[in-house]
């Protein structure tokens, strides 16, 4: 693992991690993950209407907690095989655990994540989040929620990891948007703290 960079964000906690995982290990667990994830695609309500969301997706958690936005409601399957591997590793490495997992898999270029921030109560205040990232890069962007002025983005790598804490959810506001290039999949593993 690489040294980490602070983006040294106003507000906010944010730490890049590189290459938390190597390029072996990366592509081991992006296939197993892609073939061994129950992936569902839910349906979410933006200003009254019904869409299929940009992604699939699916959850883990070590208790019997769900997880809600945007009008879903989450039940949790249980950690095992390598995602189990891959939550222990992150807990060694920042001494920090995690009792729940939001997986996502983009398909292509057409996936995407709006604007939002991780703020849902059962993450409770400045929470901690650790984003793994796994195939195709995608951009990142940040922006601050009152300074229109501050923005930021980063390119997520293959076996990345990006952390955010402290007051970064109150504050800023995040996305994965479409493009129209070619591009790959991408899974996407958040990890978080739900009490």
């Amino acid at each position: 693992m690489d040294s980490p960079l602070n983006l040294k964000m106003k507000d906010a906690e944010v730490i890049y991690y590189p290459n938390f995982f190597n390029i072996k290990q990366a592509n081991n667990y992006f296939n197993s993950l892609l073939n061994t994830i129950n992936w569902k695609q839910d349906t979410i309500t933006v200003y009254g209407k019904i869409h299929l969301q940009p992604r699939l997706t699916a959850f883990y958690a070590t208790n019997a907690k769900s997880y809600s936005y945007s009008n879903i409601i989450m039940h949790p399957n249980l950690f095992e095989g390598d995602l189990l591997k891959i939550k222990n590793n992150i807990e060694a490495q920042l001494n920090i655990n995690f009792t729940s997992c939001l997986a996502n898999l983009y398909r292509d270029g057409k996936d995407s994540n709006g604007w939002h921030s991780d703020n849902e109560k059962e993450l409770g205040t400045q929470p901690i989040i650790a984003s793994i990232s796994f195939g195709a890069e995608r951009i990142f962007h940040f922006k601050h929620k009152l300074d229109k002025n501050l923005k930021t983005k980063l390119v997520l790598k293959h076996g990345s990891l990006l952390l955010m804490a402290g007051a970064t959810q109150e504050n800023w506001l995040h996305q994965i948007p479409k493009t129209t290039k070619p591009i790959g999949q991408r899974i996407n593993l958040t990890f978080r703290i739900i009490a």
